[in-house]
């Protein structure tokens, strides 16, 4: 059974592939279900994903694949379609789902809880949509180990993309190497001469540390998930 707002979604979306051969944009799904935030598209898509009527697409950007829909919306005929994303000029508002894409280097693990060691070795690489990255600057991507911040829709078994540099803000989510030698993907807060590195899971405490202490390494900038 489909809630109210899992169902309107799921009826948009069906349309405007429909009709356009691209998905809506998250701003237009919000402002189709008067949404105040995109937080709340998150949670319905993945609430049909997990009903098993829609699929996202590993490694593109907002590519769905609708598998089903309700018995009621039926028709003959009505086969899943993928969204290609080849369209030369799609709406205004509505980004294609395939975009050129960068390979960048997955340097190993992070720890989402405990910090491990510090991560300097390529294990691979993944392709990243251009979307994710901020022109001209250098990123990297890490597979995440660890449930620490999974109320920050990051779970175990993610790639994280990284954009490199030793600035962040209050409340961005960062690398933080703690002592020269053990990496940890956290939120961080400054106050007073200390770093505090956030956990978004109540099963974990709040770390605080000196801020000589920890450096940056980069901000979370893009998370890819398989499933």
């Amino acid at each position: 059974m489909l809630t109210r707002k899992q169902r309107d979604l799921l009826e948009f979306i069906h349309a405007r592939v429909q009709r356009d051969g691209v998905p809506p944009s998250f701003d237009e799904m919000k402002d189709a279900l008067d949404l105040r935030s995109k937080s709340g598209i998150h949670r319905l898509i993945t609430a049909l994903e997990e009903r098993g009527f829609i699929r996202r697409l590993a490694h593109r950007a907002r590519a769905v694949e609708i598998l089903k829909m309700p018995e009621a919306m039926e028709k003959p005929g009505f086969a899943p379609r993928v969204i290609k994303g080849d369209r030369v000029d799609p709406p205004r508002g509505a980004m294609p789902v395939t975009a050129s894409a960068m390979e960048l280097p997955v340097m190993g693990r992070i720890a989402a809880g405990t910090p491990i060691e510090a991560i300097s070795e390529v294990a691979s690489h993944v392709a990243v949509p251009q979307q994710m990255l901020r022109n001209g600057r250098n990123h990297y991507a890490l597979e995440v180990k660890g449930d620490s911040m999974i109320e920050a829709g990051i779970n175990d078994g993610d790639i994280v993309v990284i954009e490199d540099g030793a600035v962040a803000q209050n409340g961005d989510i960062v690398v933080a190497l703690v002592e020269g030698h053990e990496a940890t993907l956290k939120r961080l807060r400054r106050k007073a001469g200390m770093i505090a590195l956030e956990a978004a899971n109540p099963a974990y405490e709040t770390r605080v540390f000196r801020e000589d202490q920890v450096s940056v390494q980069g901000k979370l900038v893009g998370l890819i998930r398989s499933y």
